[in-house]
């Protein structure tokens, strides 16, 4: 949606896209706050996370997944609920959860569990049989730090076992994998797996606004984020456009008047 006319904004995918996606993290919301979530802000959201565990106690959950599936947009369950079925040796039953509540995508990570890589591209491979998969790869331990090879080692082999897009882990706060704990964004890490992992295949977790902002002058208006919280749908929106005092000139040309202040 364009309310008004301006030059020199920079164009963004349409839905259904595969880059310039924005992964927005349910942490629990009300079917009634998921409705004016999708008035809102529906046209810039592609993907719903429902956030680590929440589903198992959050009412009226398949009514929920129909309505965010019945308005374009793709939603799975956090990858958190899938270690918590893979902990207990319940993968089985983990289908049979995707199954009841017509899921057509599904998380695969390793975040809180100590899961051997040949045994997490095997459920890649098992899953994507059934659905989309989308991989985290990165630890939500804060001591645990992988070296840049590693991680697009682990990229690479998670989308030739049959992942659709790879996830950058920082955990909800941003504080984590791509970011030390301050937040700030590790920026040779996240620059070196870029020189070997197409940028579209890749959702960076960036729930801050100088993650997001760092991230678009980096990539471009159409990189994936996620983790985004679903008052910072619109907000995220406006980045990308060079609408926020943070992208204000990014996207200017050379021609525009009064790019600095006057003092």
């Amino acid at each position: 949606m364009k309310n008004f006319k301006l030059k020199q904004i920079p164009e963004r995918t349409a839905k259904p896209r595969e880059s310039g996606l924005a992964m927005i993290m349910d942490k629990g919301l009300s079917v009634r706050e998921a409705e004016d979530l999708i008035a809102a802000s529906g046209e810039y959201i592609d993907i719903i996370k429902l956030g680590f565990g929440t589903s198992y106690v959050t009412p009226r959950l398949e009514e929920k997944i129909k309505l965010y599936q019945d308005n374009g947009i793709i939603v799975y369950f956090g990858g958190t609920l899938f270690e918590a079925y893979i902990v207990r040796n319940q993968f089985e039953d983990y289908l049979k959860v995707l199954d009841k509540y017509a899921m057509h995508h599904a998380e695969v990570s390793d975040g809180s569990i100590e899961l051997p890589h040949d045994i997490k591209l095997d459920y890649i491979s098992r899953l994507s049989k059934y659905v989309t998969v989308l991989s985290e790869v990165g630890s939500k331990d804060v001591e645990k730090i992988i070296p840049p090879y590693q991680w697009i080692e682990l990229m690479q082999t998670e989308l030739e076992a049959g992942a659709w897009k790879v996830i950058a882990e920082a955990r909800e706060a941003g504080n984590v994998g791509v970011y030390r704990s301050s937040g700030e964004v590790r920026e040779g890490l996240v620059q070196e797996i870029l020189t070997k992992i197409p940028e579209e295949k890749i959702i960076w977790e960036a729930p801050q606004k100088a993650q997001q902002t760092y991230f678009i002058k980096l990539v471009g208006a159409n990189v994936n984020m996620g983790n985004i919280a679903p008052n910072d749908v619109i907000p995220l929106e406006t980045l990308r456009l060079g609408l926020r005092s943070d992208t204000f000139t990014f996207f200017l040309g050379k021609g525009a008047k009064y790019l600095t202040k006057k003092k």
